[in-house]
């Protein structure tokens, strides 16, 4: 069940990157290819580890360059994210802009 998750996650990844233009900052579609590759890695390790939640955090890259965006329960859950995306092959620099808003029982 876990693999079918991890499968569909990085599926949905590539799928999302998939409709943006090369002109969005990117050099080549070698580059566009390289950033697209770079952040379904990210978010297939969010997707692996238990702490992260891949459903609220958004990934994109450029040039390397991780940008993580959404909502964290926790400082600690926003912290695992970055460390996570900087030990990802290819990872140059990671911008963590995770907002930390802790889960309200409703």
């Amino acid at each position: 069940m876990k693999k079918i998750l991890i499968a569909s996650m990085v599926t949905l990844a590539a799928l999302a990157t998939g409709g943006c233009a090369v002109t969005s900052g990117q050099s080549t579609v070698g580059q566009y290819v390289d950033d697209a590759t770079i952040a379904t890695r990210v978010k297939a390790r969010f997707a692996e580890d238990t702490q992260v939640s891949a459903m609220r955090i958004q990934v994109e890259a450029l040039k390397g360059t991780v940008q993580l965006a959404g909502f964290a329960t926790s400082q600690a859950e926003k912290d695992r994210a970055g460390q996570l995306a900087r030990a990802t092959p290819d990872v140059k620099e990671v911008r963590n802009n995770i907002i930390v808003r802790p889960a309200t029982n409703n």
